[in-house]
């Protein structure tokens, strides 16, 4: 049982030491001191002091003489994480199902069923609540930051980027929120596109879209950088969500960003078609998006869902991209939740931990775990620019999640509904919102 103070002592946690900090250096220097239990997990005692952590140390090293004044608790070997860190989100499209079911599954009737469910519903208060919706889940799940594509075009995406920003306000001492423009490329090279590159600067936005194959892509993507250059944005971008090897939208943004020599953070999404695509290609992609410094968001249960859908035929690929080979490369690779019960996606509970579940499945992430759980941490925290999430350290605040689970086995067999949850060193309630609490809005 967990104290109602920020001042207590858990003994006995067992922590990825890919997320530990400085001290986990510390750790590995005194091989005696540790007591690791194998995939890259270690034990130790961490003492919370007025909501932050004061101290880690090896399990059992430091004398409970020491902390006689604060309560302790026994973690019993349970798994301890920071935060989690949701780079990449569609808020504004969430839990629209109900209304807007997507009739066979596919990437094409996605966009046209959200479309018109767009026109047809999509007022402020629709959208502010059912993107409320979905922070309040993430919120219980233990998420820290959410970074959100919004469709950004005419006055819908007005009202869209309204409903961010008060969210932002009425959530900020809670979870960090970032905003994405999201908006086919060709957009932004009319003046409507200046206009929303302004507003992503007003709002302290990221610049991004939709990269197609086209005639127009380089005259496009040289706007985009244009754009972002000019105003001191980052940039996000949908890159190759299909499966045709045609399809190299990624190559060209790492070109284009090379040719800029743009200086500031760049991510691309999805990159399906990496996957399909031959060695050579392959290799030359890579060797461009590692010079362009180019972050990778994989998204493994939306990609899953959606590629290789045909009516009545098994799907004959996984649909995600080469995330063993980019890592390898030392790129940058993460793994974001997508789209959350809506034409894209028709399940999903903003829950990260499900990320990482799925995705050591799908991509194979274990024998061995390494370093992957900074994929759903550390990794995506520094992509969005935010330091000090994502990572277990001395002097950061005691977010954390706190699980019975004592090993990836136990962790990633059960559903961990019973998790608890840390912020600032005190128990939040993670207690999910009730569907109910939509069923006006999806009555339409």
């Amino acid at each position: 049982m967990l104290p109602s103070t920020s001042n207590y002592f858990l003994k006995n946690a067992c922590v990825p030491m890919s997320l530990l900090e400085i001290p986990s250096i510390a750790l590995k220097s005194d091989p005696v001191a540790v007591t690791e239990t194998g995939e890259g997990l270690c034990i130790v005692d961490v003492e919370i002091s007025a909501g932050a952590i004061a101290k880690i140390t090896p399990s059992g090293k430091q004398p409970l003489s020491e902390v006689a004044d604060i309560p302790v608790v026994d973690c019993r070997g349970g798994l301890v994480w920071p935060c989690f860190v949701d780079i990449h989100t569609h808020l504004d499209k969430g839990h629209i199902w109900e209304r807007a079911p997507n009739p066979d599954g596919t990437f094409a009737k996605a966009i046209l069923t959200v479309g018109a469910d767009t026109q047809k519903n999509w007022n402020p208060e629709d959208i502010y609540r059912r993107m409320e919706f979905g922070i309040k889940c993430s919120y219980a799940h233990g998420t820290k930051a959410i970074r959100t594509h919004i469709d950004s075009g005419g006055e819908q995406g007005n009202f869209s980027l309204a409903a961010f920003e008060e969210l932002r306000t009425q959530w900020g001492d809670r979870l960090m929120l970032q905003a994405v423009s999201l908006v086919s490329l060709e957009y932004l090279l009319t003046p409507a596109g200046e206009k929303l590159a302004d507003k992503m600067a007003e709002i302290g936005g990221i610049l991004g879209g939709v990269a197609y194959i086209n005639p127009d892509l380089d005259k496009q993507l040289d706007r985009v950088f244009d754009l972002a250059q000019e105003r001191g944005l980052n940039l996000d971008f949908h890159t190759d969500e299909n499966d045709d090897p045609e399809s190299v939208t990624l190559r060209q943004v790492a070109k284009t960003a090379i040719r800029h020599q743009f200086p500031g953070k760049i991510i691309c999404g999805h990159c399906c078609s990496l996957a399909v695509q031959p060695p050579e290609l392959v290799t030359e992609t890579i060797t461009l998006v590692k010079e362009a410094n180019i972050g990778i968001v994989s998204l493994p249960m939306c990609n899953l869902y959606l590629q290789d859908r045909q009516s009545k035929r098994t799907p004959r690929w996984r649909g995600v991209t080469l995330v063993h080979e980019l890592k390898t490369a030392g790129i940058p690779v993460a793994f974001a939740s997508d789209n959350c019960r809506d034409p894209f996606y028709g399940f999903g509970d903003h829950d990260v931990l499900e990320v990482f579940n799925m995705a050591v499945r799908i991509a194979h992430l274990d024998r061995p775990y390494g370093d992957w759980p900074r994929a759903v941490t550390k990794t995506p925290a520094d992509l969005m620019g935010l330091p000090k999430l994502g990572r277990i350290a001395v002097g950061l605040p005691a977010d954390l999640i706190l699980f019975k689970a004592r090993n990836y086995s136990e962790l990633l067999s059960r559903s961990q509904r019973d998790r608890t949850v840390l912020r600032q060193g005190i128990k939040i309630d993670t207690t999910l919102p009730d569907y109910r609490e939509l069923d006006d809005l999806l009555a339409n």
